[in-house]
């Protein structure tokens, strides 16, 4: 499996929730991770986010992503991944109870790989204006 089959396992994996158990084959322990987020900030390692992630879920049953870009550039060992989070907070969890409120977010995965996992991912997305959608802040 090339780099960017491997991108995609784990890009899809991780966006519905499978958490770290399910992701953590496609990735170097220890891989890192980052993010210019408020939301985002304590969490320095792929096993965090993959957790953040499961756990953000929940709060959002209905939550999707709508891939809009994938694409591998070989020569430096980089996939990127660019999708639309839609999701509905219906559930319980999250900061406040359900708000009913949705939320619509591009954001992209820009995933570093070495001996054909991946070694660090970095995630693109403006959290204050998600969270502002969702009635979170």
């Amino acid at each position: 499996m090339g780099i960017k089959e491997t991108a995609f396992e784990f890009f899809d994996a991780c966006e519905t929730g499978k958490g770290w158990d399910v992701c953590k084959q496609w990735c170097h322990e220890g891989a890192g991770f980052a993010a210019q987020t408020g939301a985002l900030a304590d969490v320095t390692t792929l096993e965090g986010y993959a957790e953040w992630m499961k756990g953000l879920l929940g709060p959002m049953p209905d939550a999707r992503y709508e891939l809009t870009c994938f694409a591998a550039d070989e020569d430096r060992g980089t996939v990127c991944g660019a999708a639309v989070f839609h999701a509905t907070h219906s559930g319980e969890g999250g900061p406040v109870p359900p708000t009913g409120k949705s939320l619509v977010a591009d954001y992209c995965y820009v995933m570093h790989f070495e001996g054909g996992k991946i070694a660090r991912m970095t995630k693109i997305w403006n959290d204050g204006y998600s969270l502002a959608q969702l009635g979170w802040a």
